[in-house]
C-alpha cells in the first residue's frame, strides 16, 4: 500500500525504480544515474543490500551528488578506470519519445551520464509516464554543456539553429556549473523533427562539451503510470 502523503508522480517513480532494480544480478558492475528517479534506484539498491541481497554489486556514479548519496547508504562504488565496461546502467530521463530516444541533463550531469551509458552493455531508463512524449523537445529543452570560454558564441550558434537560449543558473543566481565546471545552456527548440541531425550539428561545434540528446543508447525502458509498470524495448 502506498503512502497516502506520496504524490502520484513520486509513487510512479518509486514503482519504476523498484522494477528496474530487479534487473540487477549478483556480481554486476552497475552505472548509477543522476536525478530524483535515479536516487530512488540507489535507495532501493541500498535497501536490498541491507536485506543481505546484491551485496557484491558495485556502482559507478554519474555525478558527485549520486556518489555522495550512494556512499551515505553504504553502496560500494568504483570508477570507469577500474571497470571500463559496465554490465548495466540504470538512469532516468527528462523526455522519452516512442523510439526511446531521450532528452537528459535536467540535473546537469549529462556528460558523465552519456560517458557511462556508452560504456555499458545495457542501459535501462527509468521514468514515470509523464516523461513520455510524441517528439523530443515537446516538453523539455535540450541541455547543452559548453565551456565558459566563449560561451556567448555558442549561444549565438544555438540560436541560429532555432533555439531559445537560457543560461542555467544556480539557486544563488550565479551561473550553474556542472561537475566539470562548465555552463549549461538550456535550448528550447520546440518539437524536433530530426534529432539525429541536430545531435550531429552540436557534436561538430568546438566549445560544446556535451548535449542532452541521447540517441541509440537505450536498451530498455521501465515506465510507471496509472496503468501500472511497463517494461519496453526499442522497436
Amino acid at each position: 500500500m502506498s503512502d497516502p502523503a506520496e504524490s502520484d508522480v513520486v509513487r510512479f517513480k518509486r514503482l519504476a525504480a523498484e522494477r528496474a532494480v530487479d534487473s540487477i544480478q549478483p556480481g554486476m558492475v552497475v552505472g548509477l544515474g543522476s536525478g530524483s528517479t535515479s536516487a530512488l534506484v540507489v535507495r532501493r539498491l541500498a535497501a536490498l543490500r541491507g536485506e543481505g541481497r546484491l551485496t557484491d554489486v558495485v556502482g559507478v556514479p554519474t555525478s558527485v551528488e549520486t556518489e555522495q548519496l550512494a556512499r551515505s547508504l553504504g553502496v560500494p562504488l568504483s570508477t570507469l578506470e577500474e571497470h571500463p565496461v559496465l554490465d548495466l546502467t540504470l538512469d532516468g530521463a527528462d523526455e522519452v519519445d516512442p523510439e526511446l530516444r531521450l532528452i537528459k541533463g535536467g540535473g546537469g550531469a549529462l556528460m558523465r551520464e552519456k560517458i557511462v551509458a556508452q560504456a555499458s552493455r545495457r542501459v535501462l531508463i527509468v521514468v514515470d509516464a509523464g516523461k513520455l512524449s510524441p517528439r523530443l523537445g515537446t516538453k523539455w529543452p535540450v541541455p547543452v554543456e559548453v565551456l565558459p570560454f566563449g560561451w556567448r558564441s555558442q549561444a549565438l550558434f544555438l540560436e541560429q539553429l532555432g533555439a531559445r537560449i537560457t543560461r542555467r543558473e544556480g539557486r544563488d543566481g550565479a551561473p550553474f556549473r556542472t561537475d566539470q565546471g562548465n555552463f549549461i545552456l538550456d535550448c528550447a527548440f520546440g518539437p524536433i523533427d530530426r534529432p539525429e541531425a541536430l545531435a550531429s550539428r552540436l557534436e561538430a561545434r568546438a566549445g560544446i562539451v556535451a548535449h542532452g540528446l541521447f540517441i541509440g543508447l537505450t536498451s530498455e525502458l521501465v515506465v510507471a503510470g496509472p496503468g501500472g509498470v511497463e517494461h519496453r524495448r526499442p522497436t
